[in-house]
């Protein structure tokens, strides 16, 4: 696997209060993320969320390690049972009338080489998903609007 950091980007049109809330408030996240009960925005907080697909499921064990408000979010991501350990960053730019996001997920390559379900190319489908469909979706159609 790649020791390349997967990096997918995507601008919105909304402002980056709302993205950034949109990444950060356990409420708005299981709207187009995952449902994380856990979840607190502070340096330190530990979260899990459950993931997989066809009868494979995973617990997902997170920390959060680094926060700037409206402008970065940055957390571990291992799997319970598994080895490897990589990290997840949201990075916010703001450009007036729209919002960039850059997602940076590193240490891929850490993850049990034996698992299928481990690949980079199921990582690049999931955060393409939801970086390019789900969240935008969810900002540009008007839902996350009527919750801010």
């Amino acid at each position: 696997m790649s020791e390349q950091p997967l990096v997918i980007k995507q601008e919105y049109k909304a402002p980056v209060a709302l993205v950034w809330k949109c990444i950060s408030d356990k409420e708005l996240m299981k709207k187009w993320y995952f449902d994380i009960p856990d979840f607190q925005l502070q340096i330190g907080a530990i979260f899990h969320f459950e993931g997989g697909k066809e009868g494979r499921r995973y617990i997902h064990e997170c920390e959060i390690v680094e926060i700037v408000p409206l402008k970065k979010l940055k957390y571990s991501w291992k799997y319970q049972g598994y080895t490897g350990l990589s990290f997840v960053t949201f990075e916010l730019f703001d450009q007036g009338d729209t919002t960039l996001l850059k997602l940076t997920h590193e240490g891929l390559h850490s993850f049990p080489r034996d698992n299928p379900d481990f690949v980079r190319d199921n990582f690049v489908g999931g955060w393409n998903y939801l970086i390019h469909e789900s969240l935008q979706e969810y900002l540009e159609k008007g839902k996350a609007l009527r919750t801010w």
